[in-house]
């Protein structure tokens, strides 16, 4: 059996060691545990090692999880799979951050649906850098690799999608998201992350889109050289998914 807590502070020491050698303050990255397909045990004993952001990637997953983990109140929910619209109602009622937004249609549901969800405000529920407001904090997916196969929206639709959830008065744009292409090799994400760096610098920059979400166990290093303000990882906390 892994033993959580101490996965847990290896990956903080990696996060901090990266981030100090690119000169950037470590709390700047926050680190999601992604905890699909684990047990509640599991994610209870990362929260005992004061672990509160948890990654899943389905929405019936999730709002199971919710349900066992209800007595854990200042645990944050980050939806980070694929997320169809007919489900925008289920997420809303239990996320605390949304990192799939891949259309217009999608965001305008949320937004719809976001409207009669209860939303955590807790001052670390929210993007780094923004004000603390009752609006859901969402990102906006994009498919930087081009893989047909893979979800996100493509660059030249992600204007579209970014105002659509600045129309919304229920969603807060906070960023930008990317899964990269699949690699044995780590060092191959990072022209995938320096894509998704480059598109928040053609939309407004860091002031309008303040967090990227990127980087996953094996390249959490080169996600957090390229500007990484949250980095998603499962495995090296929490050992091989069941």
């Amino acid at each position: 059996m892994p033993n959580v807590a101490e996965n847990l502070e290896q990956v903080r020491q990696r996060i901090r060691q990266v981030a100090l050698d690119c000169n950037r303050d470590p709390a700047e990255v926050r680190l999601v545990a992604v905890s699909k397909r684990q047990p509640g045990s599991a994610i209870r004993e990362a929260y005992a090692a004061g672990q509160r952001d948890f990654g899943e990637n389905y929405v019936q997953e999730l709002q199971q999880k919710a349900i066992e983990l209800a007595d854990l109140t200042d645990l944050r929910w980050h939806m980070i799979g694929h997320l169809q619209r007919n489900k925008a109602k289920h997420v809303t009622a239990v996320a605390s951050v949304i990192h799939t937004v891949d259309s217009v249609e999608l965001a305008l549901e949320l937004d719809r649906r976001a409207k009669d969800s209860k939303v955590v405000s807790d001052t670390k529920t929210r993007s780094l850098s923004h004000a603390i407001d009752a609006r859901l904090p969402v990102l906006v997916e994009v498919n930087v690799g081009g893989e047909e196969q893979k979800s996100g929206c493509q660059p030249h639709a992600l204007g579209a999608i970014l105002t659509a959830i600045e129309s919304g008065t229920h969603l807060q744009l906070v960023g930008l998201m990317t899964v990269p292409p699949f690699t044995d090799e780590p060092r191959d994400s990072k022209p995938f992350f320096d894509k998704l760096a480059a598109e928040r610098d053609q939309h407004g920059g860091r002031s309008r889109l303040p967090d990227l979400s990127m980087g996953m166990t094996l390249d959490l290093e080169y996600a957090v050289a390229a500007g990484a303000t949250m980095v998603r990882v499962g495995t090296a906390i929490f050992g091989e998914r069941t």
